[in-house]
């Protein structure tokens, strides 16, 4: 069973340990640089540990982007060890489901880096479509909460 479990004393250094393929460095931070960000932005960072059964296979990070007023996709990373097991799917089904349920919320935004073409893969298969905006370095993506393909 996967779920969400919020990153604690008993887990931290599981996540700090999770890594990602060489080739996929350039497109996701390190779970230690996400983790300092939700630290400086406690109050609009909403980090997790991803689990499957006891075992922590990745690390997922919703947010508040007060500069543009919206919820966001922050950071997604599954394991090097655990990828191609739909755990990325059911982690980001996971997170849509916290913001709508905690939040309210009706829009979730993203950004994915050129190049990363497995992770917009999976977000326009989640429902995601292209805003058209580019900036930072990152293609924006939304989630419109009336598509349903999450359930």
């Amino acid at each position: 069973m996967i779920r969400l479990k919020t990153i604690t004393k008993d887990n931290i250094d599981a996540v700090l340990n999770l890594r990602v393929f060489d080739e996929q460095k350039k497109f996701v931070s390190t779970t230690a640089e996400s983790l300092a960000e939700a630290y400086v932005y406690k109050d609009t960072a909403f980090p997790f540990a991803v689990y499957e059964d006891d075992e922590i296979v990745g690390f997922i990070m919703m947010g508040y982007y007060e500069a543009k007023e919206y919820y966001t996709l922050w950071k997604l990373l599954i394991d090097k060890n655990h990828q191609n097991k739909g755990y990325g799917r059911k982690a980001l089904e996971l997170g849509i489901q916290f913001l709508k349920e905690k939040y309210n919320v009706k829009a979730i935004y993203t950004g994915v880096s050129p190049g990363n073409d497995v992770a917009k893969r999976l977000y326009t298969s989640m429902g995601f479509v292209e805003t058209g905006v580019f900036e930072n370095n990152m293609e924006e993506l939304v989630y419109d909460n009336n598509n349903e393909t999450t359930g």
